[in-house]
């Protein structure tokens, strides 16, 4: 039996996972717009359709696919993660330029869905030309990049909840200042490449950041739960809740894949996460 490639391995799971992000946030998108806003509901309808098409398909594959069908199903995933990004980016510029008045979507969080959409088609870029980072660097950029998107979440958290619901509210700020602050601490390290790459560095740097991402992810998961039982007054969609939730669950997964591979570093390695 011919063993499982890595390639196909990593290549699903980012499909699986992103797929379904890029899903939801088309509903989320059309959520926002107005009644008449048809054309670009539409759009966000037929976003929706193709990644749930894309999910769906990904789970036909196993392990054991052949590498080459994996990477033609990697460039036309590709193509649509670009398409999304370029109608996530159009959005974002008719919001800017007050075209869409009284819509209900936060620029900041079109341009963090369209973040999120150019990571997914990068990643599956890297894979298709087996260019993925080397670890030390690997862990930087990811950070830099998830604790964007954990610093995001705390905010659009904060904005969504119903004003009198105060501990919440301030909690949800709290956790916005603590990711902002990861963050720069984060972009400092970036900016001393290389001399900041030291394992020890990283460690200390993954070990951090794991204990705030764990506590942000127990106040998601929390904010979930609550607003699925009706115990939360704000205008956050149940879906939006449980979304934010995997997000923080998959840079704990990425932090736990990197702290493993360095664990056994002696060497330069290639980041399998």
């Amino acid at each position: 039996m011919r063993m499982p490639d890595a390639f196909v391995i990593r290549s699903i799971d980012e499909i699986r996972f992103w797929s379904r992000i890029m899903k939801e946030h088309s509903l989320f998108l059309r959520l926002g717009f107005r009644c008449e806003d048809t054309q670009l509901i539409n759009e966000a309808n037929y976003f929706y359709k193709l990644f749930e098409g894309i999910e769906q398909r990904s789970h036909a594959f196993g392990v054991n696919t052949d590498p080459t069908t994996i990477q033609k199903f990697n460039i036309e995933v590709h193509t649509a993660a670009s398409h999304i990004w370029a109608f996530k980016r159009k959005i974002l510029g008719l919001i800017l330029t007050c075209q869409l008045p009284g819509q209900n979507n936060f620029p900041l969080l079109v341009d963090h869905t369209s973040r999120e959409a150019n990571y997914f088609r990068n990643r599956l870029e890297e894979l298709n030309q087996g260019k993925l980072e080397p670890l030390q660097d690997a862990i930087i950029d990811e950070n830099v990049f998830f604790l964007k998107i954990m610093a995001d979440h705390a905010k659009f958290i904060g904005h969504l909840l119903d004003p009198s619901e105060r501990k919440l509210v301030d909690q949800a700020r709290e956790f916005s200042h603590d990711f902002d602050q990861l963050l720069f601490q984060a972009q400092d390290l970036d900016s001393m490449r290389p001399q900041s790459q030291t394992q020890p560095l990283l460690n200390q740097f993954l070990d951090q950041n794991k204990v705030s991402v764990k506590s942000l992810r127990d106040f998601k998961e929390t904010a979930r739960d609550l607003i699925n039982q009706c115990k939360i007054k704000s205008i956050i969609h149940p879906l939006l809740a449980d979304h934010v939730f995997r997000e923080a669950e998959r840079f704990l997964e990425i932090i736990d894949m990197f702290e493993a591979a360095l664990t056994g570093v002696g060497k330069r390695a290639n980041l399998t996460h």
